[in-house]
């Protein structure tokens, strides 16, 4: 007889579809048409991240893999034992794994994600594979205000952890106040193991976001899709192209979905016209110095404890408790 897969309880905190329908709509109100980058996330562009993280041209992944594996029991001593490890974006949650084989006595697990049957699946794989770790999937925007879901046994601290340098996805006064957020989450005496991009050269981090099979444009280019299934909008795919640039000035790369030709479309019953070659601006992807995210972090409330890298410096892991 086949053994019956978990069924978890699951924290449902997700923002209502409105607040989808408003962000898109403010956005493309803007001089600067946008869209945050946080809507790229339904199931299907959660999908086709996890394929851009296969990809030989995306390097963070890999990169950080290889720094977990060789530091992995250092990042388990810093986390100590009885932890309520609290995972932001859990998204297919492979990283995780890396910690979960070394956790022997961990409190509790908390996926968060908002991408709801990502979550559940990622969920479910994880109590399956691990079944003395007590698992707790919270289904909410973590970019916003949530609120934990009491542990199922004592914990000794919070360690809240936050891979693949989605910080970097956030502008610099952003990313203060949202890590902030996540010392307040943690506080009193917990901590924060996450994956840090640092600055290189300037085509291999362009060519992670513009792979030659094209996958990066389907995930960019997916943001329409949805808006055209959730907000009754007429985006034609064919007439939008993927870009992502390098900005020296702002240090980061931009991604963007330009306009191939004078068009007008409709978004939840609302009217956009777009000039030939105007952009909807999509994602941030900041990189950093070692020394400049310690200042980032340093004020909101952390102090990097522990930095490790790969060999070229490209990436890095860093481990931070709360400061105040």
């Amino acid at each position: 007889m086949e053994t019956p897969p978990h069924t978890l309880p699951l924290v449902d905190q997700a923002p209502a579809t409105e607040s989808f329908r408003d962000a898109v709509l403010e956005g493309l109100r803007t001089p600067q048409k946008q869209v945050p980058s946080k809507f790229l996330y339904d199931e299907r562009g959660s999908e086709l991240f996890d394929q851009i993280c296969e990809l030989e041209e995306y390097y963070p992944t890999r990169t950080e893999i290889g720094i977990m594996q060789e530091n992995v029991d250092e990042m388990v001593q810093a986390i100590g034992p009885q932890a309520r490890l609290l995972e932001l974006g859990s998204g297919s949650s492979t990283k995780t794994r890396i910690l979960l084989d070394h956790l022997d006595d961990l409190g509790v697990y908390v996926p968060v994600d908002i991408s709801r049957s990502h979550l559940m699946a990622a969920a479910e794989s994880l109590a399956e594979a691990y079944p003395d770790v007590p698992v707790q999937p919270l289904c909410a925007d973590y970019t916003s205000t949530f609120t934990l879901p009491d542990p199922p046994q004592p914990v000794e601290r919070t360690v809240a952890y936050y891979p693949g340098s989605t910080v970097g996805n956030f502008q610099p006064e952003e990313a203060q106040r949202f890590l902030s957020r996540i010392a307040g989450a943690v506080a009193p005496n917990g901590g924060l193991l996450i994956g840090v991009d640092l600055q290189k050269d300037v085509e291999v981090m362009e060519a992670a976001y513009n792979d030659a099979a094209g996958v990066t444009a389907a995930f960019n280019k997916n943001l329409l899709r949805r808006m055209n299934r959730e907000l009754d909008a007429t985006f034609d795919l064919d007439r939008f192209e993927h870009e992502s640039i390098w900005n020296e000035e702002k240090g980061c790369v931009e991604s963007f979905l330009r306009s191939r030709e004078a068009q007008t479309v409709t978004v939840a019953g609302e009217t956009f016209d777009f000039a030939a070659g105007e952009t909807i601006h999509t994602e941030y992807s900041f990189k950093y110095t070692v020394d400049g995210f310690a200042d980032l972090i340093g004020e909101a409330g952390f102090s990097v404890e522990t930095v490790w890298t790969d060999d070229q410096s490209y990436f890095s892991v860093q481990y931070c408790t709360v400061t105040n």
